[in-house]
């Protein structure tokens, strides 16, 4: 006799309807499974007669083969065997499965009978949504998960018997009803079928005495959507904790705000780690669209809990740097999603990044291009998302004192080695790079409410203005909806310079050598600054603080300046003391330029110059108080990477280009 029955699989994070069916004929007994199956799945038949034997169901020896249908689809995971279940007590005459055609299945089951939890419940929910099926009965522990997908009937059962109990019902036309709505999971409740009476025969299964005393799911929705609005944006950390280092909050309020990368560079101590871990904070509150796909990723991993079914927050992802390459990007045997893809919708930080291997730092550069990545093995190609923010922070060399030169005993040669880990294609990447200095004792003692520290509630009111102006803007443009996201059409249609900002970014262009994709990025990040500053128009400011904001670069990468005749080197000189607050406003500064061998730059490459210097001083400090001096040699923040590069000129404002062994 034959039965099929109706399930789904996964195939990356994206799910396909599969068909499960059973044929049971007289003959050798055997139970037979085809299907480009894993070895998990072809174990369901060994879980399965057993599950069904042990739930009092009395079956005659027969010869089973059960057929997943596509059968070129590979098929992954323990999710098929209450398909199978049902397939095989339907082709065995114990229920009609025409009378449940528009219903899906999907779950474990025990040895006893009991359905257990599976992975990727949520996308399994959406694709049986998607291919019109009416209902889906899943486990109890995954009924919650499932209900997310609206629009579909979600039946909850704690073992065989409880699902056909519900066949039972739609067999005699009625309607189908839920196991009572389990409101204790969301404390943690757990039930076990050693509490179901299991002496039962099939005919009790399918013909019960029902209790119709059952609540509707909804009332439960209801519930756990309220808890999720009360678990929005509670962070146990906040941007107020963080003493000093104005330069670097701005740096990752411009960051969150047009979706940039960033790389924070500085010695040990300083807060860059600090900073990284709060800009989750200030990042706006998911929409329940993207809580649906980032908790979609989650549940492939089997990373959400019972009780909270959406993550319900940005995600923070923090490998470390030992991590492996299939780890990072994703792989394994079943090609699950990597660090990359865990973090998409959130922040991706990379701590000590020089210390990850260069082959895990070269897998960022597509996916940080494209926002998803394409895991290819021998088993398929599965795409994963990676739209996320990546956060990278490094000290200046191995010891972490650099350039402290009384504490760090560092040669040049191993400086330039361990800060050259990072390779320039990954470098042009990354959009803001921001040096952090030392802190002074006063501000590291102030206590954060005597401050003027900013709390992460009011960064976000600004990054979220920020937003609405970039939603606007990008409204009828699909796939982009920040600066960051940007590419070359939209980098023509909304950076326009006027003459002045053309001929400032050409100055720029050619003193500093730099890359096309450079060049894109400064305009990507000047929209942004434009954008917080509520100017319609790109200026000369917004383009000088973003060009300020990638003199780590500079530092690791010195431009050959082979493009431009002008050879120019711009020397920053100590910042006046500066009263800017909060986010940070700038302080002109003189900047002296050097007379080059060919002064054909004239005005412009001066203007450059002094454009790029007001950029460098503090942000929101007295750049005269003790506390703010350098410290051996450390200058304010981004004073010492503020230098035009040329032919011939040297631009190291570490010092570390020069090979030999001499000791700092």
């Amino acid at each position: 006799m034959f039965a099929k029955v109706n399930t789904a699989g996964l195939r990356g994070i994206e799910g396909f309807p599969v068909e499960v069916e059973a044929d049971v004929q007289t003959g050798l007994p055997g139970f037979f499974l085809t299907g480009a199956l894993s070895p998990e799945t072809r174990e369901a038949q060994y879980r399965v007669m057993n599950a069904i034997k042990n739930s009092s169901i009395h079956m005659e020896p027969k010869k089973i083969t059960v057929n997943f249908s596509p059968a070129a689809i590979r098929k992954d995971g323990t999710a098929y065997d209450l398909p199978i279940a049902i397939a095989v007590l339907a082709a065995s005459g114990l229920v009609d499965y025409r009378t449940f055609e528009d219903t899906a299945f999907f779950g474990e089951t025990g040895l006893d009978g009991s359905l257990k939890r599976v992975r990727g419940a949520l996308p399994l929910a959406f694709t049986c949504k998607e291919s019109g099926y009416k209902r889906i009965i899943v486990p109890k522990d995954n009924a919650v998960e499932a209900s997310l997908a609206e629009g579909i009937e979600v039946i909850g059962c704690r073992d065989i018997p409880e699902v056909l109990k519900v066949l039972g019902r739609i067999m005699r036309g009625e309607e189908p009803c839920q196991s009572e709505p389990d409101y204790g999971l969301l404390h943690g409740e757990q039930y076990s079928s050693a509490d179901q009476d299991c002496s039962y025969t099939a005919h009790d299964y399918l013909w019960p005495e029902y209790d119709d005393s059952m609540e509707d799911y909804d009332n439960f929705r209801d519930d756990h959507d309220h808890l999720q609005e009360e678990q929005k944006s509670v962070y146990r950390v906040d941007f107020s904790d963080v003493h000093g280092q104005e330069y670097l909050k701005r740096a990752a309020e411009i960051a969150v705000s047009g979706r940039h990368n960033l790389l924070l560079s500085g010695p040990a101590g300083t807060g860059k780690s600090m900073i990284a871990k709060r800009m989750p904070t200030i990042m706006p509150d998911l929409s329940r669209e993207e809580d649906i796909e980032i908790s979609k990723i989650y549940s492939i991993c089997g990373l959400l809990s019972e009780d909270q079914p959406l993550l319900g927050k940005r995600p923070f992802r923090s490998p470390h740097h030992g991590i492996s390459e299939a780890a990072f990007a994703g792989g394994g045997n079943q090609v699950m999603p990597g660090e990359m893809s865990l973090a998409s919708g959130g922040i991706l930080f990379l701590d000590e990044i020089p210390l990850f291997k260069r082959d895990t730092l070269e897998m960022l550069r597509q996916p940080m291009e494209d926002r998803h990545i394409t895991v290819t093995r021998m088993k398929g190609s599965y795409t994963y998302p990676a739209d996320f923010i990546l956060v990278a922070a490094m000290n200046n060399c191995a010891c972490g004192f650099y350039p402290d030169r009384k504490r760090c005993h560092c040669t040049r040669a191993q400086i330039k080695a361990y800060m050259g880990r990072l390779s320039k294609p990954l470098l042009e990447r990354i959009d803001i790079c921001a040096e952090a200095r030392p802190i002074g004792y006063n501000e590291l003692i102030t206590p954060a409410e005597a401050g003027s520290a900013e709390s992460s509630a009011v960064i976000r009111k600004r990054v979220e203005e920020a937003f609405r102006i970039q939603e606007e803007r990008f409204k009828d443009i699909e796939g982009i909806r920040f600066n960051g996201q940007m590419g070359i059409r939209e980098i023509e249609k909304f950076c326009v310079l006027g003459p002045e900002e053309t001929a400032f970014m050409e100055e720029v262009y050619q003193a500093r050598g730099l890359s096309g994709r450079t060049y894109h990025k400064i305009l990507k990040v000047a929209r942004t600054i434009a954008d917080m500053d509520g100017c319609e128009r790109i200026a000369i400011k917004h383009l000088a603080e973003a060009v300020e904001l990638r003199s780590v670069e500079d530092s690791l990468f010195p431009g050959a300046g082979s493009r431009g005749k002008q050879q120019q080197t711009i020397r920053p000189i100590k910042a006046a003391a500066s009263s800017g607050r909060g986010r940070g406003n700038m302080q002109q500064q003189t900047v002296r330029p050097i007379k080059s061998a060919d002064s054909s730059g004239g005005r412009r490459g001066k203007r450059a110059s002094r454009q790029i210097g007001s950029m460098t001083s503090s942000f929101g400090e007295d750049s005269n108080s003790p506390d703010n001096e350098s410290v051996d040699g450390f200058a304010e923040p981004g004073k010492q990477a503020v230098q035009a590069i040329s032919t011939g000129v040297s631009s190291d404002p570490w010092g570390i280009q020069e090979t030999d062994e001499e000791v700092l």
